[in-house]
């Protein structure tokens, strides 16, 4: 099993919509510190930075997306 240094810092959720196991896809989880906040990271670079959200942003963002305010392609 390959651990990532990341890996220790949150608990990280693969997208539900992402196609073959998440290999192309962003992973988001929240802090394993108790603040609340939510990081996310490319799956595929899981040593690679990652943005950290409050979680008041984390809302924010969710509540955009069901609500279909961004326009992706």
């Amino acid at each position: 099993m390959v651990t990532h240094e990341h890996d220790a810092l949150a608990a990280w959720h693969i997208s539900s919509f992402s196609p073959n196991g998440g290999s192309n896809c962003v992973e988001a989880g929240p802090l394993l510190d108790g603040s609340g906040r939510i990081a996310v990271r490319h799956s595929r670079h899981p040593d690679g930075p990652m943005i950290i959200y409050s979680r008041t942003e984390w809302d924010a963002f969710l509540a955009g997306v069901r609500a279909d305010e961004f326009t992706f392609g």
